[in-house]
Formats: structure tokens, sequence, C-alpha cells
């Protein structure tokens, strides 16, 4: 069994007037596909590095299994890793740069070569073994990394940002290749990004990070219905969910001059004010002179989906606004739509505090 237990673990770099990573409590469990996501220098990466021993642990321990290595070199720790960079050695061949790893722990060369052509195999590798790291394309390098990794059979995958050098198509295909080789291995498995759609699309749970302390763990789905603050609910989403501070009066919510028919859970509104959210497609368009106006200021024509970006007249201000429009049905630029918040698509947070208080 390879659970990873984080529990307290801390962070602290020298003259830093707080620590990259505070105190992190974590677990995996055995055999998931676990995503980190959060923008640059939320604490991501050092999290993992501490994980994978390349970080020393200032407080708190880590768990794999039931043995703490939180003081293991990370040559003992049984885990492997997939960098950023492919990290490849340039002088040797396909063959050798996968059974390196191999070769260093003594490995019989027969089980070695068993080892690296079922590997090679299994990423559509097997025809190019005998070529130099140069004679690759960006996709087959990224995959001889990923290989260098897997035939070391370990109890635990650590991957930073592996897919962040490859071009846009590239990096759905290896995507899904990451994803199939994770269920068909059954390794546990601690992958790192700042592209929220790919955590969304490899991640058995998500763990969004802000400021090195997560902010909510939870599957792909419950984090874009229910997120737990403003941070997940702005970053979770593409177009990102429309965010929105209102007026007050009593029970009541207002937007601009438009009241929102939305029951609230509390007796009087927080001291630091509401914010509702909506998600493009949480919109209901209405007729004019009803609802919120907003003035299109750029259609976006995806084919499947078309998105309208505009101005919302709050009255006391206008706000940029998102608004997924009906199928094949495009707005115009320079046109009005009337939008309001049906209760089912809106979700209410305390501004000050960013807790969510909507159920």
């Amino acid at each position: 069994m390879t659970q990873i237990t984080f529990a307290g673990a801390q962070r602290w770099y020298a003259g830093a007037d707080r620590p990259a990573v505070p105190g992190i409590d974590l677990e995996v469990v055995d055999g998931e596909f676990l995503v980190l996501v959060g923008p640059s220098g939320c604490g991501k990466t050092t999290t993992l590095r501490m994980l994978a021993g390349l970080e020393p642990v200032d407080a708190g321990r880590i768990l794999i299994g039931d043995r703490d290595v939180t003081r293991v070199a990370p040559k003992d720790r049984d885990i492997a890793m997939v960098f950023q960079s492919y990290a490849l050695y340039p002088h040797k061949s396909v063959r050798d740069n996968l059974g390196f790893a191999l070769r260093m722990a003594k490995v019989p060369a027969a089980d070695r070569d068993r080892r690296v052509e079922a590997v090679a195999a299994m990423l559509g590798l097997a025809d190019l073994l005998d070529r130099l790291p140069k004679e690759l394309s960006g996709g087959q390098r990224q995959r001889v990394a990923m290989g260098r990794a897997i035939v070391r059979q370990p109890q635990v995958f650590c991957m930073d940002e592996p897919l962040s050098n490859l071009d846009a198509k590239m990096r759905v295909q290896t995507r899904g290749d990451i994803a199939r080789l994770q269920r068909e291995l059954g390794v546990t498995t601690v992958y790192v990004t700042h592209d929220q759609v790919e955590a969304m699309t490899l991640g058995d749970r998500v763990a969004v990070m802000h400021d090195g302390e997560i902010q909510q763990v939870d599957t792909p789905l419950a984090l874009y219905d229910r997120p737990a603050n403003l941070f997940v609910a702005g970053f979770i989403g593409s177009p990102q969910m429309n965010l929105l501070e209102v007026r007050t009066e009593g029970p009541a919510l207002h937007l601009g001059a438009h009241r929102l028919a939305l029951k609230t859970s509390y007796d009087a509104p927080p001291a630091g004010g509401i914010t509702v959210g909506v998600r493009p497609e949480g919109w209901e368009l209405v007729g004019a002179g009803e609802g919120v106006p907003v003035r299109v200021d750029l259609v976006e024509e995806l084919g499947s989906d078309s998105f309208a970006y505009g101005s919302a007249d709050l009255g006391d201000r206008t706000q940029t606004v998102s608004v997924r429009l009906p199928h094949r049905d495009p707005a115009a630029v320079g046109s009005t739509l009337h939008v309001t918040v049906p209760t089912r698509a809106a979700h209410v947070f305390d501004t000050a505090t960013g807790r969510r208080l909507s159920e």
C-alpha cells in the first residue's frame, strides 16, 4: 500500500519573512492521481520537491505508507521524478537513457533489457531506441523522460509540470498518454501544474493551492460546482467565474438596479459585503428592460461554444463579464444582452473573508 501523508510539512527558505509552505496537511490514497494546482509561487513545486526529498522539511513529517521519509535521502524513497525539462543524457541513446537508472542499480542486463523494451513498447518508443535525444521531437523526448521513471517501477511518481514545454496539440495527446499509463500501472502519482484545465482533466482529486496553503481538495467536478472560497471560484473554470460585488438591503441582493431573486442563508449580511459568483453558462438571458444590461465588446466563437465578453452596467460602476451564448446564436458586437442569475447558478461568498455562504 502506497499512501502518502503530509503532516504539517513546512518549508521555510533562509532569509524569507514567511514560509513558502506554512504547514501542509494532505493524504494521497493508494493508486490515486492527485494534482497540485495553483498560480506561480503558490508552493506546489516546493511541496512536490519535499515529497521527493529535493527540499528539506523544516517542520512536520512526510510518510510513504507507514514509513516516515522526512529525513530519508531521495535515492532511498523509491520515488521517480519527471521534471519540466526532459533532463535526458544527450550523448546516450533512448535505450541507454531508459535503462540508466537500472544500470546504476546493478539490475542484471537481461532483466534490464526486458524492462526497457516493455516500457518502450508501452510508450510507442520501440522504433526509436537507437536514436539520440536530439533526433526526437519534444513529445517523444517527454515520453522518454516518463519511460525512464516508469522503468524503475517505483512506489510513487512525482511529475513537475511535464507538459509545459510542449505545444498545445502535443500537450493534449501526451495528457491522454499520462492518464492511460497511470490507470494501467496503478502507481500513486502526485502531479504539479499551473494549468487548471490540465488539472481538471487528469486528477482523481485536485488540491488547489495559494500562498503555500491548500484552499480546497476535491474531485474536479466538485471544485467546479461548489468552490469553497473566492480564490477557488476565480481560479477553477475557463472562462473563469464572474465575481460581482452586490449591494445588500437586509436579506435582498441587488446587482445594479436589478434585484436578484436569490435566497440567502444568513439573518444579516456580513460586514465585509457579499460577492455573487456566476459561471458564464449560469446566466439566464431575459428580455430588454429586465435583468442587468451587458454591452457586448467581443464575441469568441469556438465552434462548439460561443462566449460574449461585455461591460455590465451596475449603476455605480461597470464590470467586464463573460456570458456563454446559446449554441449557434451569437450576439453582435455593440449589441446589449440582458441577463439575470437564477438561484441554481449562484455562488454567494463573504467578500472580506472569501468564505462560501451559499449551500
